[in-house]
């Protein structure tokens, strides 16, 4: 095509005011750093966010069904887990205890939580053998009641596979002189490790009976888990289990429960995308820059071509096709560099993290196709949208005016 040839040929050729060729340079490497840019801050919010899904959502239920007012917990849990379980998208539903207890280890003492779970239902043994690292679920019913630790929950007490653990609850005796915490002596029979560091530090497992009896507690529970088919359905599916459920329970899906940092992530995106947009409009304004001064310095090639029988609209198109190929240029090295970096820093773990504060050891990057497509789009369209008005004005050459003192 004659526009496009000649606009690469523009754009290579060597001129008489070097710091247009400077500008263009700096044009290119700029669409390229924004586009970079844009897809490292994507794909590390994507990372945390996919992580943040797996490691918890791995662990936890899609959507717990709790009381509204903690009473004496849910009596008829057992009808009311059978009825969930019917409902369309549900894939499994099971009833379970939590309760706040103290493990007492050789090396120090340690609160945290206690998960009363059925070994027997599908569902949670699922869950929990898939991030068991050492020991077996099938012990928890054994001779002596057993217990699964998070991994860096028996690093702090110093506990180790099939060793013996003291676990006090405050939920004890009722003496006369108020509650007494009870003791219970149990068994370590299994090791989990989620990934995330919350879930590993402060959890543990054991039979759901033996819950209720750390916790004094009758036949009851005090949550019933639910897992979906589809993540973004949970919403929807909660409001109908809370229509089974009754007035006194509540249903909260996942997006609920993690609302602060599913908010935070959210704003996290936008701002980058915003902060990084600033990257794109510098660009914008390099490619407008440099080429009216190309327009300028050109008039006399502008005034030959069209003397030559150039129509308007191809001068037009000549200038136009130049900022659409910086942006092609810029966009396509920007997305191999960013994708490029991406993959080795999520490869080769780069960036470490302190997990007692962001809960993984590293930051993850998780590129998206999709995600690369839309950068590299948004950064041409900007790119070409900064030759209009120099495309505008060369074509307002008049050739006879520039070709008068030649």
């Amino acid at each position: 095509m004659f526009e496009l040839f000649v606009a690469g040929r523009y754009l290579r050729a060597k001129r008489k005011q070097a710091v247009i060729s400077v500008i263009t340079v700096i044009s290119v490497l700029g669409v390229a750093a924004g586009v970079m840019a844009l897809i490292i801050a994507l794909a590390v919010n994507n990372g945390f966010r996919g992580t943040f899904q797996r490691s918890l959502l791995g662990a936890t239920a899609h959507i717990n069904v709790l009381e509204k007012q903690v009473d004496q917990g849910i009596p008829e849990w057992r009808s009311l887990t059978a009825k969930i379980a019917q409902i369309p998208r549900v894939t499994g539903a099971a009833a379970t205890l939590y309760g706040s207890v103290f493990l007492s280890g050789p090396l120090q003492p340690a609160g945290c939580v206690l998960k009363g779970i059925d070994p027997q239902s599908p569902t949670q043994r699922a869950d929990v053998l898939k991030v068991l690292r050492s020991g077996s679920l099938d012990a928890l019913e054994g001779d002596l009641p057993g217990i699964i630790l998070g991994s860096k929950l028996a690093q702090e007490t110093g506990m180790r596979l099939n060793s013996h653990i003291q676990v006090i609850s405050p939920q004890g005796e009722m003496t006369p002189f108020g509650f007494r915490p009870a003791y219970f002596r149990m068994k370590v029979v299994g090791i989990f490790e989620s990934g995330f560091y919350d879930l590993d530090k402060t959890w543990a497992f054991t039979s759901l009976k033996q819950a209720q009896r750390v916790m004094s507690l009758p036949d009851v529970v005090n949550s019933i888990e639910i897992k979906v088919s589809d993540l973004d359905a949970a919403p929807e599916i909660a409001r109908e289990v809370e229509r089974l459920a009754g007035p006194k329970l509540a249903a909260l899906p996942w997006t609920e429960q993690n609302r602060q940092i599913l908010g935070a992530m959210r704003l996290e995106r936008t701002v980058a995308i915003l902060t990084i947009g600033l990257i794109q409009m510098v660009a914008a304004l390099n490619i407008l820059i440099s080429l009216i001064m190309m327009v300028m310095e050109k008039q006399r090639d502008i005034a030959i071509l069209m003397s030559m029988g150039t129509r308007r609209d191809q001068v037009r198109r000549i200038f136009l096709y130049q900022g659409l190929l910086i942006g092609v240029i810029g966009a396509s090295l920007g997305l191999i560099l960013g994708y490029g970096l991406c993959y080795l820093g999520d490869r080769y773990r780069w960036i470490s993290l302190d997990e007692a504060v962001y809960s993984i050891a590293y930051v993850p990057f998780e590129t998206r196709w999709v995600d690369g497509l839309w950068v590299a789009g948004l950064a041409i369209a900007v790119s070409v949208l900064a030759t209009l008005y120099p495309a505008r004005a060369a074509t307002r050459v008049a050739p006879a005016e520039a070709l008068r003192y030649e």
